[in-house]
């Protein structure tokens, strides 16, 4: 970290923004989702052409975005005060529980915040201020938005997996990462190793052990950091995987708790790289031998 005044104000500045930013994930975990089972189902109606009635809280949904309405509480709908939604001190001062109605408020949401500030201070410690740690956090951004709405809904949104893909091949356009060569043939192969894996799974087995949102957040994955890394991508994601399943649902015994998302494993392990990609893979190598 910086001594200089101005370099340390930079810093805390932008760990200023990224809870700022945090704030503002938890609105698109919320509503994104939300917003796309609206699109959905007005799709579907105009496909087969099918008349659903309208409840008050379905055409609620349908005029849902991500600006609008302000604020409020799921649970008594009161439009939330600016003091209401200060990034964690809110939480802490509310004492978890909704300033009107008392409702406890999900630890998700400070969770999230916290999370948003954490890989803010790391990229900063690892990047300084240069163009990577701009990219950099938003990356670590966009992959908290998708771990967090694929575990709760098992969906990993178009519009955040392949943003993400465009925005590695873009960055490495200029060699920001690795070269644009190399970031190309990642995004192919990332894709099409998950690709095979889900049909060759599904001819032996009968049933989708994937979706195929997982195939294009590795596909962008790749795109950041190379073909070259996704082994280790793979192998972290499957350990973590492994040993959170362990922890996490080894006593559920219901069909849902078994349906496990892969996208919040690759994303860690994407992070994971991001960071400590050069000193992981040497570890790595240094294992198999």
């Amino acid at each position: 970290m910086p001594h200089d005044p101005i370099s340390l104000s930079i810093y805390i500045l932008i760990l200023l923004l990224s809870l700022c930013v945090g704030s503002f994930l938890n609105v698109l975990i919320h509503r994104l989702p939300l917003i796309l089972k609206a699109e959905w189902k007005d799709a579907c109606t105009e496909l087969f052409g099918l008349l659903i009635e309208q409840t008050s809280d379905k055409e609620q949904v349908q005029k849902l975005s991500i600006s609008f309405p302000a604020s409020h509480c799921p649970r008594c709908q009161h439009k939330l005060k600016p003091w209401h939604n200060i990034p964690l001190l809110s939480y802490i001062f509310l004492k978890g529980q909704c300033a009107f109605c008392k409702t406890k408020i999900h630890w998700q949401y400070p969770l999230v915040e916290f999370l948003a500030l954490a890989v803010s201070f790391i990229a900063l410690f690892n990047f300084g201020i240069t163009p990577q740690l701009g990219l950099a956090l938003l990356f670590c951004w966009t992959l908290i938005v998708l771990s967090t709405i694929d575990l709760k809904t098992t969906l990993l949104p178009d519009g955040l997996t392949l943003s993400l893909l465009w925005l590695g091949l873009i960055a490495n356009y200029f060699g920001l990462f690795i070269s644009l060569h190399t970031a190309v043939f990642g995004a192919i192969i990332g894709y099409g190793s998950l690709w095979l894996f889900f049909h060759a799974f599904k001819l032996a087995t009968g049933k989708e052990g994937m979706g195929y949102g997982d195939f294009k957040l590795l596909a962008a994955l790749g795109a950041w950091f190379g073909w070259q890394s996704l082994i280790l991508i793979l192998v972290f994601a499957c350990i973590i995987g492994i040993f959170s399943s362990l922890l996490f649902y080894r006593n559920q015994s219901n069909t849902k708790a078994k349906m496990i998302p892969f996208g919040p494993y690759l994303s860690l392990a994407g992070v994971l790289y991001l960071f400590y990609g050069p000193q992981l893979l040497h570890w790595y190598l240094s294992f198999l031998h």
